[in-house]
């Protein structure tokens, strides 16, 4: 059951200075260790607040429940381990090839996925009872599965990607698997490996999925000037 806060007319809307920002960083930072250490049901706002060294009530100025502080923290995390997609696969400043792109967000991925491996499998057991975190952290894995498959329609439009893949069906696919490999390896335990072999692993069934090792004759269109290196531009 969600926990009341007071009423709205006590509550400011958001911080009005830069110690109200800091302080609710700090009620935010302290909520990741206390829901790592605790899980969800087990957290207590009071266990937040003191991890703050805030009282109680105070926990009031900036949330109104437990709920909603898991779910921003749950927020930052999903955005922390989308970062190597526009920071790297999609940054339209890079001359990389699409191999150095996919094996340099990768290693960035699985090493987020790692620090953030004990909050992530309580993100993911709250999301099977959440339906508000469910939407939303569905609703970023399509909007980073659009940008992947128009990342792939571009290297195919190239002919750098194998020209008959589906690129919805292949964003679709790639997004699963990135999602849940490191899932079963960092949160489950049930793979072995370091990390230099599984970015090694998963870069190479990135470029064989894609063709990417292979030249394919460009479709649709006349290409000219440099080719694009795994972005949508």
């Amino acid at each position: 059951m969600p926990t009341s806060a007071p009423d709205d007319s006590e509550r400011p809307i958001g911080p009005r200075s830069l110690k109200g920002t800091r302080t609710r960083v700090r009620l935010l930072e302290a909520a990741k260790e206390i829901f790592e250490e605790n899980g969800f049901l087990e957290a207590r706002i009071s266990d937040i607040a003191e991890r703050a060294g805030l009282s109680h009530g105070s926990f009031y100025h900036y949330f109104d429940s437990k709920e909603e502080v898991f779910r921003e923290v749950a927020a930052s995390v999903e955005e922390r381990l989308g970062e190597p997609l526009s920071g790297v696969i999609l940054d339209p400043e890079s001359r990389a090839t699409p191999q150095e792109r996919l094996r340099e967000a990768l290693r960035r991925h699985l090493e987020n996925y790692r620090r953030e491996a004990r909050i992530i499998g309580v993100i993911e057991q709250m999301s099977r009872y959440d339906k508000h975190l469910s939407a939303t952290l569905r609703g970023r894995t399509d909007r980073f599965s659009r940008q992947v498959a128009e990342s792939i329609r571009s290297l195919q439009e190239h002919g750098l990607a194998d020209p008959d893949l589906d690129p919805t069906i292949a964003a679709a696919a790639l997004g699963a698997m990135t999602g849940r490999f490191p899932e079963m390896w960092l949160v489950q335990g049930s793979v072995d490996c370091s990390m230099d072999t599984a970015v090694d692993q998963l870069t190479r069934i990135f470029v064989n999925a894609l063709g990417l090792s292979r030249q394919h004759p460009a479709r649709g269109r006349e290409v000219t000037g440099p080719s694009p290196s795994l972005s949508a531009g």
